[in-house]
């Protein structure tokens, strides 16, 4: 009986692949000499295989956490409390960068002052609040003639708001939109 080859994947399952670990542990570590560090211990180079006597003496894992050093430098630590707190540090880290909000403002070539001020009071909220505001004027059909008024209109929306910002980009033409990127003067408190 032969069988026949498949040419295709549809329908096979991809076997799961094992992740490696962050860091080599234990017997998986390979330089003859380490720099130890831990908790009660004096830090010092000793041979791996003393390294590792110290951390079998006390239940705890050899991590190697600074494999490109001369020698590498390991700590006698639990392996899963070091990824633990490796992973925490990493995301209060994360949640102090601050993400940059940028907030559009539409407008059109022939924007009424009563819209104009509307807008600009929104604009202004946002510059208070330490967002990036991005207006721009948006030309419908044959409107793309008036990109002069869109100039205008956009640096006269900059010189209302050169108290709480900055003009981080000029009026730009990108197509059928002009843009104009306004920063905040000072950060939020």
């Amino acid at each position: 009986m032969a069988f026949k080859k498949r040419t295709s994947n549809r329908g096979l399952r991809v076997p799961f692949k094992k992740r490696e670990a962050e860091h080599k542990i234990n017997q998986f570590i390979t330089a003859p000499q380490v720099r130890v560090v831990g908790e009660d211990i004096e830090s010092a180079i000793y041979p791996l295989s003393t390294a590792l006597e110290m951390a079998t003496e006390k239940e705890l894992d050899l991590v190697e956490i600074s494999p490109n050093a001369i020698p590498p430098v390991c700590r006698i630590t639990d392996y899963n409390k070091f990824l633990f707190e490796k992973r925490k540090k990493e995301k209060e880290i994360k949640a102090k960068t601050k993400q940059t909000v940028i907030k559009d403002i539409r407008f059109g070539p022939n924007t009424d002052d009563h819209d104009f001020q509307f807008k600009l009071r929104h604009a202004t909220a946002f510059l208070e609040a330490g967002e990036k505001v991005r207006a721009f004027v948006h030309f419908r059909g044959r409107s793309i003639m008036y990109k002069e008024r869109g100039e205008l209109l956009l640096l006269n929306f900059a010189q209302a708001l050169e108290e709480l910002g900055k003009v981080e980009l000029l009026p730009k033409l990108e197509g059928k939109r002009m843009f104009i990127t306004i920063g905040p003067k000072s950060a939020k408190k």
